[in-house]
């Protein structure tokens, strides 16, 4: 076995989520969301890690790294695994973060989700975000959204990743997945032709830009199920977001576009488990009602929250209520609970 075949085996068996590969120090796992020396293992010289990234990236790939400075792609180890891998430079020397991808599709009870999150997932069109940090496990749950579609709908799903991660083999649903760079070079231009690829269902890996967010919010409006993620916490600052990405000239039109495109937000945080290794996921889940729209259209984000809080009957949920489940329930620790919250003095009288 090579070596980066056996650091990728340590990975798997160590129940990792990411392998870190960096000079000067020895491979670094996260376990648990704690960072973990592999042991048995020396520091990484610069030949270690430069052999290692040449031996797992593909040609075009590592021209771009040459190119730009680092470069993303997925990476199958044989039929153990499936790795999401960034390489780059620094300091000079060749480095590489990869993150491990589950190989089965999890379902929404298995993730945690709100029962309600299915009511979302049927509709015919609109806009559903997923949201939260880096590592939140944004992916994992749009994945499931996908696989619940493919097995329940007969319905054309589009995706469109950098890079893949999930696989979904056709059921009821036939699933395309595009990748960036290998099928299609940037997620806007993917959105666009995926307009004329008779799709029912799309899913859009990232929002990074401007023509991106405003071909999601047409797309959405003009009758197809858009998922998508944005890198946020919290319903209204993702509604914020995605309206601050346009010139002050254009955000009249784009709140009033979101306002009738936009179906939900689902945001999420990872939280380390208190009686065992392993995170748990929290939840705020806004459903947009006509509160909701109207706020939106006048640029009233700021009561976005008491609406989800008056609307729990509705399936809706604050993350602060989600801690503070969590933590009833002994799953999560006070201090857990604090560090993720949107109001942490006010949740903090609600811990007792």
């Amino acid at each position: 076995m090579s070596f980066h075949e056996t650091l990728m085996e340590l990975c798997v068996s160590e129940g990792a989520s990411d392998l870190h590969l960096t000079v000067g120090r020895p491979p670094v796992l996260r376990c648990h969301g704690s960072l973990v020396d592999a042991s048995g293992h020396a520091e990484l010289q610069p030949e270690d890690t430069e052999a290692l990234v040449k031996a797992i990236t593909p040609e075009a790939r590592m021209n771009e790294a040459r190119e730009v400075g680092s470069a993303d792609f997925g990476y199958t180890f044989g039929e153990r695994a499936r790795f999401r891998v960034s390489v780059f430079r620094q300091r000079g020397h060749w480095g590489a973060a990869l993150r491990l991808i589950p190989t089965e599709l999890r379902t929404f009870e298995e993730i945690g989700l709100p029962p309600s999150i299915e009511e979302y997932v049927t509709r015919p069109r609109g806009l559903l975000l997923v949201t939260g940090p880096t590592g939140s496990g944004k992916t994992t749950t749009l994945a499931s959204m996908v696989d619940y579609i493919n097995r329940n709908f007969d319905r054309h799903i589009i995706t469109i990743e950098d890079p893949i991660e999930y696989f979904h083999q056709h059921q009821k649903s036939v699933v395309t997945q595009r990748e960036l760079h290998e099928d299609v070079p940037s997620f806007s231009e993917g959105m666009r032709r995926a307009l004329r690829q008779d799709p029912d269902v799309i899913l859009l890996g990232e929002m990074r830009d401007l023509e991106t967010i405003s071909a999601a919010v047409s797309a959405a409006e003009t009758g197809h199920l858009v998922l998508a993620t944005l890198h946020t916490t919290g319903a209204a600052r993702t509604v914020d977001r995605m309206i601050d990405a346009f010139p002050v000239d254009q955000q009249e039109q784009i709140r009033a576009q979101l306002a009738v495109s936009l179906i939900a937000v689902l945001s999420q945080v990872l939280l380390p488990v208190t009686s065992a290794d392993g995170r748990v996921a929290a939840f705020e889940l806004l459903g947009v009602n006509s509160a909701v729209e109207n706020h939106i259209r006048k640029g009233e984000t700021f009561k976005i929250a008491s609406v989800i809080q008056t609307s729990r009957r509705m399936g809706m949920m604050l993350l602060d209520d989600s801690l503070s489940e969590l933590y009833q329930q002994g799953r999560i620790s006070r201090e857990t609970a604090l560090r993720a919250a949107q109001d942490p003095r006010s949740l903090e009288s609600k811990l007792v």
